[in-house]
């Protein structure tokens, strides 16, 4: 099993969830974040003051799957969330070593 997570601009998440969806992910948890990269934030100015916002709002989206479909998902993500502009976030896949259902105490790929 995988996790992927995909940390994602916030207009993005309706495209990329509809693309999740026709590749068969049926479940997945999302956060509002905040958090930069290269772009290090931006400037702003706020009654006539210069401030620096350090951190842009972001969503991270979690997801876990069985190996053989999370190819699947992260190139639905990555087609998706791409706009080409600075700032359209990263995608990790992790292995997952178990996973369990507490409702039913199902175990492994049959808990996803």
């Amino acid at each position: 099993m995988k996790k992927v997570e995909a940390i994602i601009k916030p207009f993005k998440l309706e495209e990329v969830k509809d693309a999740l969806s026709e590749v068969g992910v049926e479940g997945m948890t999302v956060s509002e974040v905040k958090g930069f990269g290269r772009q290090k934030g931006h400037t702003e100015i706020y009654r006539g003051s210069e401030y620096t916002v350090d951190f842009l709002p972001k969503v991270k989206l979690e997801i876990v799957l069985s190996d053989d479909r999370a190819e699947l998902a992260v190139a639905a993500i990555v087609k998706a969330a791409k706009t080409g502009k600075i700032g359209d976030g990263k995608v990790f896949v992790l292995p997952v070593e178990q996973a369990i259902r507490i409702r039913t105490d199902e175990h492994g790929e049959q808990a996803v």
